[in-house]
């Protein structure tokens, strides 16, 4: 990629909120041209609207839900019938819920495949086939997350789609290689999105008096949007592959990686504070949130 996004098409997903919005107006002051996306048709339209005030051309935008193929297939048609290829695709878009297995329901399992891992297969497949075509090069950016690097406690749901994503992304990393599209993967710690202060926990109650400071101690290491969303582009410019948001979710993945035992044992004493801290929770199962918070 060029050191100027200026005039590069840029596909966003989850350009309603968070680092999908805060990328999308970074990109707007480099006058880069946006298409965008979101399930929160409201929140798509004031993005639409900051962003051209800023400058910059938006030639399509479409409230919809990345985890329905069939809305995907027919904006990207729609885009394609009236414009070039995208130069960059980013897949920001996601959902997330947390909890034991006993406490996750089917909803919450089908939910985060469906959105986190499902959706930007929907978005890779009928947006890069003709980056392909078109034989100009360009890059992918996929959201994945700190638990697709990592066993951090009660993520199993979520990080089967995150895990998924990464894996994806590190074969489209060699298989892209040819065509000249480069591939990064994102790996967020915290973010300060409205996902960490209404991620819903499976059987917890978050306003429980020895849950929320936890909870708040979290959100203390939270990293803002804005700053995702330069790393990011930072990280497509220089062509990286796994693009680091905070230095301790780096550090993290290289003890896992240079220290298995010592990582193991660390992992087990984490999982074992995490579900003291959660444990005061009801006794039952939640039901599932139809809709899981987007971390977009």
């Amino acid at each position: 990629m060029a050191q100027t996004f200026a005039g590069k098409r840029f596909l966003l997903t989850g350009a309603a909120s968070g680092i999908g919005r805060a990328t999308a107006l970074r990109l707007a002051g480099e006058g880069a041209e946006l298409y965008l996306t979101d399930r929160d048709a409201a929140g798509l339209d004031q993005t639409v609207a900051d962003v051209r005030a800023l400058g910059a051309d938006v030639p399509a935008y479409r409230a919809l839900d990345i985890s329905d193929y069939d809305a995907v297939a027919k904006f990207a048609a729609d885009v394609h019938a009236a414009h070039p290829p995208m130069d960059v695709v980013m897949n920001i878009a996601g959902v997330s819920a947390w909890g034991t297995v006993d406490r996750l329901t089917h909803r919450h399992w089908r939910s985060m495949i469906d959105t986190n891992l499902m959706g930007p297969i929907h978005v890779i497949e009928t947006f890069v086939p003709p980056m392909i075509a078109a034989r100009r090069g360009g890059h992918l950016v996929n959201v994945s997350s700190a638990a697709g690097l990592v066993a951090l406690p009660w993520h199993a749901a979520y990080s089967a789609s995150k895990y998924g994503l990464r894996g994806l992304s590190e074969v489209l990393r060699f298989d892209l290689a040819k065509h000249r599209i480069g591939v990064s993967v994102v790996v967020p710690g915290a973010v300060q999105t409205p996902l960490v202060h209404t991620v819903e926990i499976a059987g917890v109650d978050r306003d429980h008096p020895k849950v929320a400071p936890w909870i708040e101690r979290f959100s203390g290491h939270a990293v803002s949007p804005e700053h995702v969303a330069a790393r990011i582009l930072v990280g497509v410019q220089k062509n990286r592959y796994l693009i680091y948001t905070s230095p301790d979710i780096r550090a993290l993945y290289l003890f896992k990686r240079t220290a298995w035992w010592p990582y193991s044992v660390a992992m087990r004493r984490v999982n074992v504070l995490f579900t003291r801290v959660l444990r005061p929770a009801t006794s039952r199962p939640v039901s599932a949130n139809p809709n899981p918070t987007p971390e977009s």
